[in-house]
This record gives C-alpha cells, sequence and structure tokens, in this order.
C-alpha cells in the first residue's frame, strides 16, 4: 500500500510517518526539506513546495497513492489545489482540521462529531471549517474520496503543552516553573482539557487509512483523560521537580492584552471540553489511549532537556508575563474590600 504525506514531519505526522513504516506501509514524503532528520528510515523523500502547485504537479508525474494526507493545508485554496493535483490519483485523501473549529460557547461540554462548526474567535478555525466545507462538496458532487480528521491539542516529546506561550512555544514557561517563577494560568484553572500524545494519535490514523469505514466520513481523535489546567500544570511541575506558582487571570483579560489569545483561550483552550471518541473507536478497535498525561510530560520534560535544540527561550514573552503579574498583583492588592 502506497502513501503521500504532505509535510509528514511535524508533531502529529512524524508519530504517524514512523508507524506507517513500521507497518509495511511504502511511504513518500512531499516537503521542502527543512526537517529531514525526523524522516523515518524506509520513508521516500521527494522535495517540493506544494504551494508551487505546478512543481509539485511535474514532482509527482505520473504517480498514484492509496492514501494521500496533507498535515499542512489551512485554507479553502489549499484543499482546492489538492483536489485537483490528486483527483483520479488517490483512493483515499485525509484533510487534518482542527477540534477547535466546534462551536464556541459549547451547548454542551460533551462534544462529538455532530456538534456544530462555528468559532467566532478564531480565524484558524474558521478557516478550517470552511476547508472542510468544500471537501464535503467535492465528496457529494464528485466522489472525491475525503476523510477528515479533528485533532485537538495534541503533543509529542519535543515539547510540553500549555494553555499559554509565546511566538517560541512553551520552554520558556518550562524555566519559569523550574526557576520557582510563577506562571500565568487562564481563568480559574479549573475548566477540563485533553491533551494526547502524539504515539497514540498516530494508531487511531494509521487504522483510518485504507479503511472502507473512513470514506466520506469526520473524525476527532484524542484521547479520554480530562485534566483541569491547575492539574495539567501540576503534572508539569512534577515532571521538573517543584510546585508551579500559578497566577490566574481571566482569559477575556488576557486576550485584551495580546489579540492572538482571543483565539486560542476563547476561541479554544478556556473552554470545557470532554470528547466522545465512540466513532473513531468503531471504526479502529485497537485505538486506546494508553498514554497517560503525567507520564507523557515526564518523557517530554527529560527530551527536551537533554536537546538543546528544543531548549527556545523567548525574552520577550518572559518579560511580558512578568510586567502582566506584577501589575495584576498590585491592581488586586488596591482594589476595595467587601465584607459581608
Amino acid at each position: 500500500m502506497k502513501a503521500l504525506f504532505i509535510g509528514g514531519t511535524g508533531t502529529i505526522s512524524s508519530a504517524i510517518s514512523s508507524l506507517c513504516v513500521r507497518r509495511g506501509w511504502d511511504l513518500t514524503l512531499l516537503n521542502r526539506g527543512n526537517a529531514d532528520t525526523r524522516v523515518p528510515q524506509g520513508a521516500h523523500v521527494i522535495h517540493a513546495d506544494i504551494h508551487d502547485e505546478a512543481s509539485a504537479q511535474a514532482a509527482l508525474k505520473g504517480q498514484t497513492f492509496d492514501v494521500v494526507a496533507d498535515f499542512i493545508a489551512y485554507t479553502p485554496d489549499d484543499v482546492a489545489r489538492d483536489i485537483r493535483l490528486f483527483s483520479g490519483r488517490t483512493a483515499q485523501y485525509f484533510f487534518i482540521s482542527s477540534a477547535s473549529a466546534y462551536q464556541k460557547p459549547l451547548s454542551s461540554p460533551w462534544i462529538t462529531e455532530g456538534t456544530p462548526l462555528c468559532n467566532p474567535y478564531w480565524e484558524y478555525s474558521r478557516q478550517k471549517a470552511a476547508c472542510e466545507d468544500v471537501l464535503i462538496r467535492a465528496y457529494r458532487e464528485h466522489g472525491f474520496p475525503i476523510t477528515i480528521i479533528r485533532p485537538s491539542h495534541t503533543y509529542c516529546q519535543r515539547s510540553v503543552p500549555v494553555a499559554l506561550h509565546g511566538p517560541n512555544g512553551s520552554f520558556q514557561v518550562l524555566e519559569r516553573m523550574r526557576q520557582g517563577r510563577p506562571v500565568i494560568v487562564p481563568g480559574d484553572g479549573l475548566t477540563l482539557w485533553t491533551l494526547t500524545h502524539s504515539d497514540d494519535f498516530a494508531v487511531a490514523f494509521v487504522g483510518l487509512m485504507g479503511n472502507v469505514h473512513a470514506l466520506g466520513e469526520v473524525f476527532h481523535i484524542t484521547g479520554d483523560e480530562s485534566l483541569t489546567w491547575n492539574q495539567v500544570y501540576g503534572s508539569i511541575g512534577a515532571a521538573l521537580g517543584v510546585k508551579p506558582r500559578l497566577v490566574h487571570i481571566a482569559s477575556e483579560t488576557l486576550g485584551a492584552l495580546c489579540q492572538s489569545y482571543v483565539g486560542s483561550l476563547l476561541g479554544d483552550k478556556s473552554n470545557t471540553v470532554i470528547f466522545d471518541n465512540a466513532k473513531i473507536k468503531r471504526a479502529v478497535p485497537e485505538f486506546v489511549a494508553v498514554k497517560r498525561f503525567d507520564q507523557g510530560v515526564r518523557e517530554a520534560v527529560d527530551y527536551i532537556y537533554s536537546h538543546p535544540e528544543c531548549q527556545r527561550l523567548d525574552p520577550a514573552f518572559d518579560a511580558w508575563c512578568d510586567q502582566v503579574i506584577e501589575g495584576y498583583e498590585r491592581l488586586t492588592a488596591e482594589l476595595p474590600k467587601f465584607d459581608m
């Protein structure tokens, strides 16, 4: 069985690529070659830019695949290009959407694949939903063989997931914890969140590849473990050997201070989410998320602190955290007290 992954070396796709090769798939990755060290042994690589449609067409000339999965499609134009490139050339096309596209605020924290898609807070999520619309129309009108996947917060050993970080990722948050400095947690830290290790995600994804029950269908893939953000940060602190100092600040306040946090917090991480995974488990009976977060985060912390390339400091974000925490605590101390 032949598969083509567009991308294939990211947080989610690296684990899927490795599992595919181990299970005997003839795997080709099409990417620009920026992360070739993550290509699993046994996979083929075509260096091309999928956004240059003519060069991608030339690079793939004469080839057909049982599965094509695009891990770097974000806009309707991206998936429209893929429809042109792969119509008649693949038996199954995977689009990686996002569970953040589910409606916000949620009418119920229990999410199924039938939960409406409507996120007024985050353009990224709206673009993913618009991509789904294009693909579903292509499936209905032309039989383009789609399978749509909606990941939630998926992580791997190269990065620890947190609710709030700067442009360089989460390492600066880890360093603040390790040094005994306070870290910002949105809201009261009591909303429930779901974190999924990429190794578990890969089992479900690969189980859908070539699976007749997946054609024309939508699946979210997450673990079943629900943790409050306070518990998430507590597990990270335990992995670092410290008790974290948490400063809780309203998501609306953080969004007012940084526009990027409007989408990622109000449109995603500040909402309690509990995923119903019955559909993916019916389609892939072997799928069970076996790696608890406290286990996965220990592995990630060990890996990050033994690999300098994962240790990306973020001085601007660090200074911003100090300023926001100091201002928040000063304002709180100055507010009038009220006795009942």
